[in-house]
């Protein structure tokens, strides 16, 4: 399965991924985008959230960009 993904790190409620309308989910990270702090606990989110091993998650495309396409 692949899924696009906007990612906003750093913000300071609660980490959250949210369906959009067009099927796409938008990330909400406490980490910061620095270090691949971001894309690791977006990967942690996406583990959560699908009841998938992270080992089973992969940044297809995006890894340095906010939107990213994940496969799993």
């Amino acid at each position: 399965m692949q899924i696009s993904v906007r990612v906003k790190p750093g913000i300071k409620g609660a980490t959250r991924l949210e369906k959009q309308e067009d099927g796409s989910f938008t990330a909400f990270l406490h980490a910061r985008a620095h270090d691949g702090e971001a894309n690791k606990a977006l990967i942690e989110l996406v583990s959560d959230t699908f009841g998938v091993p992270k080992t089973a998650i992969t940044i297809v495309a995006g890894a340095k960009s906010r939107n990213k396409t994940i496969s799993f």
